[in-house]
């Protein structure tokens, strides 16, 4: 029996809600074929009060094992460093963290709050809101550069706003079986299986991003949303478009821009008006480009494939 326990910090529930509605392998899979035992989930847990506070206790003391700690949401330090304001089971949550984190197998940070800090530690992050071992690309966070879990490993990150449920389950199971040593984390301790290849990665828009043709439209199925409407998919490490939501779908394919959640920076240059869903540009050129493509190879490549663009690349490739 692989014993989870998942505490929330400052956050949202996105991820909760996510998690709970995992396909490949459902909640219930996790349970009955996996053998996960939940000791305590905010919107699963019943313990509450004086018993909770004894199951947290006994997991510190070892009485129960915390095979992994699942931790949502951000390390709140707010006010001054004392973490008051994001009080649970009569502590500060960032003590509870502390204390567990150094007793469980393996710790598992689940969105972006918990991994990179998010959308509370934007400026000028009044909430003092850090990620479990990053803030932003910045390492460190709650619980220090060298914080190893009992299994050796650092802080499994797996990003998202939220992050997908099958990516949640699926390291889930990955633990519990006994395979955790198949996980290779990349700089961002981000599991590579899900975080190597780039969100443009079975982007139905491939083709339109290779012609250069674009779209200013939200829902439009045809054109690419790179060029004009911000979308850092080709810059973004997620599977959104190898493993879809809900077995359908992911943002581009709907005609979304995808906004790069998965990445430290999210969200980018901090929502500032007129810089989300739209392409900042200089002299035509994107500020931000794919990785390892210069701006001066980038213009030859605009003229060319302009100049090359069949007509039918403009065709919605859905009508039948």
């Amino acid at each position: 029996m692989t014993n989870v326990l998942w505490l929330q910090g400052g956050a949202c529930s996105g991820n909760t809600i996510s998690f709970l509605n995992a396909e490949e392998p459902t909640l219930v899979d996790l349970v009955t074929d996996f053998d996960i035992n939940i000791l305590w989930h905010p919107s699963l847990g019943l313990e509450l009060g004086d018993s909770l506070q004894q199951l947290l206790n006994d997991c510190i003391s070892g009485k129960i094992a915390v095979d992994i700690l699942v931790f949502e949401g951000t390390v709140v330090n707010a006010p001054h460093g004392s973490g008051e304001w994001n009080r649970f089971a009569g502590r500060p949550m960032k003590n509870w963290l502390a204390d567990l984190s150094k007793v469980a197998g393996f710790v598992v940070a689940v969105g972006d709050c918990a991994t990179y800090g998010g959308i509370p530690a934007m400026a000028p992050n009044p909430s003092e809101s850090v990620g479990l071992q990053f803030l932003k690309r910045k390492k460190g966070g709650a619980l220090g550069v060298e914080y190893r879990s009992q299994a050796g490993l650092p802080v499994i990150n797996i990003p998202g706003c939220p992050a997908h449920p099958d990516w949640i389950s699926q390291i889930l199971v990955a633990v519990a079986t006994g395979r955790v040593g198949d996980i290779t984390l990349d700089k961002f301790h981000r599991p590579e299986t899900f975080f190597k290849s780039f969100t443009q990665t079975g982007c139905t828009r491939n083709m339109h991003f290779n012609y250069k043709s674009s779209t200013q439209e939200f829902g439009q199925r045809t054109g690419c949303l790179f060029y004009d409407m911000g979308c850092r998919g080709p810059m973004t490490h997620s599977p959104c478009n190898r493993i879809l939501w809900n077995r359908v779908s992911s943002k581009t394919r709907v005609g979304m821009p995808c906004l790069g959640c998965t990445e430290p920076e999210f969200p980018f240059y901090d929502l500032k008006p007129g810089t989300v869903f739209k392409t900042r540009t200089v002299m035509g050129v994107p500020k931000d480009l794919p990785p390892q493509v210069n701006k001066k190879d980038y213009a030859v490549m605009t003229v060319m494939a302009k100049n090359t663009s069949p007509s039918w690349a403009d065709d919605d490739m859905f009508i039948v």
